[in-house]
């Protein structure tokens, strides 16, 4: 049988109900005298990149919702990186190729060749940039629920090298122009 036992007064719930000094046995120390650990926000880029917490989304979550991770397959960078590198080779064969006589297929970058060539630059590498980092953050979700983000990058990595190799074959056309 079980016996009840009344509470005392003097217990630490009435105690804390009452606002008076909490007599804990067996509390940790206070650890508020610590300084705050969210405040040294570069050691936690520094750790975090090379300690990784979120892997991968929480089991339990769907594949709908935006689940941010810390780690991401080393063939993305690869893709990315090679994404990058095409694009540079792409801005420097298309002010080549328009150097020589060729027109530009996209009015607002033809625009920008002819107006300011670092301005073409800069804008071409920001936009492609941004686009790729935003793509690898979302590189296990679906686009238009039907193809993962994952695939349109290699999509796009396989387009700039068709591109590429259609600029080269028309630096051909074009037998005085110069790379070097």
């Amino acid at each position: 049988m079980k016996r009840f036992v009344r509470p005392t007064r003097d217990d630490w719930v009435s105690r804390q109900l009452q606002g008076r000094p909490q007599l804990v046995p067996d509390a940790p120390d206070e650890r508020r005298h610590r300084p705050d650990r969210r405040r040294r926000i570069w050691w936690s880029v520094i750790y975090g990149s090379f300690n990784p917490r979120r892997r991968r989304p929480p089991r339990r979550g769907e594949e709908s919702r935006f689940h941010s991770l810390d780690w991401h397959g080393a063939h993305l960078l690869a893709v990315s990186i090679a994404i990058l590198i095409l694009n540079v080779a792409d801005a420097f064969l298309t002010v080549t190729l328009m150097s020589g006589g060729a027109i530009e297929a996209n009015p607002v970058m033809a625009a920008l060749v002819r107006g300011n060539v670092a301005l073409f630059a800069v804008l071409k590498m920001t936009l492609t940039g941004s686009s790729v980092i935003l793509m690898v953050c979302l590189a296990r979700y679906r686009f238009m629920r039907l193809v993962r983000v994952e695939v349109l990058l290699y999509g796009i990595l396989i387009a700039y090298v068709i591109l590429i190799g259609h600029e080269v074959g028309m630096l051909h056309k074009f037998p005085d122009l110069r790379l070097f």
